[in-house]
């Protein structure tokens, strides 16, 4: 029988409103503050989001070091005397993992004077055809014919570019109900210089930041189970909020299977997401992903050299590709900052009577047949279902992916969120960066979110302080 003991901490901390059933906590909950439970680290530095499981053995450690070498240095151009990281490109948008993932966290759209977007890029599809319905189940979209399902915007001598990325904004003004005014800047995305002529004419368009890499084993460590009792697709219970699942192709297995990584939940598992990201980011090969990211017309790329070795084992060796996968399932949480201060309290109140913890769940407790030893039976708080719903047509791509409209986005975790700024030298959230502050974020939330940003638009100079005591506390 599993202990009470998590759920009578619970209790003593909260207690209920006589005017809603939000609940009212008085005190931090026992155990708090460890977000990723035992795998937890404290320190709050520039490097919070790039330490090991704190429970991770010394000689365990030995792998995640080897695999952050992997996701930290530079791969080069094949061939290579360097024949155990050469095989970039052809066609590509960074050299390095750690380029877009700033210090393991999160990523930013470009510069009005950046040459490249390095740490955004950009997803393409046109619109679904039944006759390629298989395609479809496998990947979730129908590619641009020309440029594939991601724009590169690099390449390596002799072959070109697919194109330029750069971002435009326009502003709008929302109103709390004391008067407070804030801008919001809505993304404007424009593709120049194309490489290869003019991409169809009903291309759908996605920006993406890169998002933080903390503690990606233990939500993949979720019973599948977990995350779907809190599904709801058809609101039978009447609270506006209607997580879906996403049903996405599993690569190893043939099969489709519950999708639980990336902005719309795309990808199944960790080690799908690394080699997809391999192949589309940096053009380098592994076993799921053995062919360059090259389309038909693209006859420089089909025919440049590549670092694959002579016996065809991959540019990504199973090996490499074996400690990334340790790595990125054991970047740990930081621990939360002071989760008993009176502000923080009183932000993590308004926080639940706005309902955002409705979609941004607060707890897990981790399978007890965890990939990792490490990893199993932790109660973590993400802050996240995992699951998509509908966030309204401000934030909307207007891009299906497997079964996720243009208008659905999956819950964001938000642990680490208040480090951002510390560890990535920014402050820019939400899935292409638009918003500049966690404020702005909150703002932008709509669809099933419109009655919880409505609820913070009424907030006083007070309340929103309280607020963002909170979300910076996480």
């Amino acid at each position: 029988m599993p202990s009470l003991r998590p759920l009578l901490s619970f209790a003593l901390a909260i207690t209920l409103s006589a005017c809603d059933d939000a609940p009212r906590f008085t005190q931090a909950e026992s155990g708090e503050a460890l977000s990723g439970g035992s795998t937890t680290v404290k320190k709050a530095d520039r490097n919070a989001f790039s330490l090991p499981s704190a429970n991770l053995s010394p000689l365990r450690r030995l792998d995640f070091s080897v695999g952050n070498s992997f996701f930290r240095n530079p791969w080069v151009i094949a061939p290579s005397t360097t024949t155990a990281r050469d095989g970039l490109g052809p066609l590509f948008n960074t050299n390095a993992c750690q380029n877009c993932h700033i210090k393991d966290g999160r990523g930013h759209p470009p510069a009005p004077d950046a040459v490249n977007a390095v740490s955004m890029l950009v997803r393409l599809s046109i619109p679904d055809d039944p006759a390629f319905a298989q395609l479809i189940e496998r990947t979730g979209i129908l590619p641009e014919p020309v440029y594939g399902g991601q724009l590169q915007d690099m390449a390596i001598p002799g072959v070109t570019p697919e194109g330029k990325v750069r971002v435009d904004y326009v502003e709008r003004a929302v109103t709390f109900k004391d008067g407070m005014q804030v801008s919001l800047r809505k993304p404007e995305l424009r593709i120049t210089t194309l490489g290869y002529g003019p991409m169809h004419p009903h291309t759908q368009f996605s920006a993406r930041v890169a998002p933080p890499m903390i503690g990606l084993g233990l939500l993949e460590a979720i019973p599948e189970a977990a995350i779907l009792a809190q599904a709801d697709p058809d609101d039978k219970d009447g609270n506006g909020i209607s997580g879906r699942a996403n049903r996405v192709w599993d690569d190893t297995q043939q099969k489709t299977v519950l999708g639980r990584f990336g902005w719309k939940a795309g990808q199944p598992n960790l080690n799908q997401q690394n080699a997809h990201a391999f192949s589309g980011d940096m053009g380098l090969t592994t076993r799921l992903k053995p062919a360059d990211d090259c389309t038909a017309a693209q006859t420089a790329c089909l025919n440049a050299p590549n670092g694959d070795s002579p016996e065809g084992e991959p540019e990504v060796s199973d090996n490499i590709q074996r400690l990334v996968l340790f790595y990125s399932r054991n970047l740990a949480v930081p621990a939360r900052r002071d989760v008993d201060s009176a502000s923080v309290l009183a932000g993590k109140n308004l926080f639940y009577q706005a309902g955002c913890q409705l979609c941004h769940s607060p707890q897990f407790t981790t399978r007890a047949d965890a990939a990792e030893p490490e990893l199993a039976n932790q109660i973590i708080r993400p802050y996240s279902d995992l699951l998509l719903h509908d966030m309204g047509e401000g934030l909307a791509d207007h891009r299906s992916e497997f079964q996720a409209s243009g208008r659905d986005w999956r819950t964001p975790p938000l642990w680490g969120i208040g480090l951002t700024e510390t560890v990535s030298g920014h402050t820019q959230f939400l899935h292409d960066g638009r918003a500049r502050n966690l404020l702005e974020a909150v703002l932008w939330h709509g669809g099933e979110a419109q009655a919880a940003q409505q609820h913070v638009l009424g907030f006083d100079a007070s309340q929103r302080e309280a607020l963002l005591a909170f979300l910076n506390s996480l």
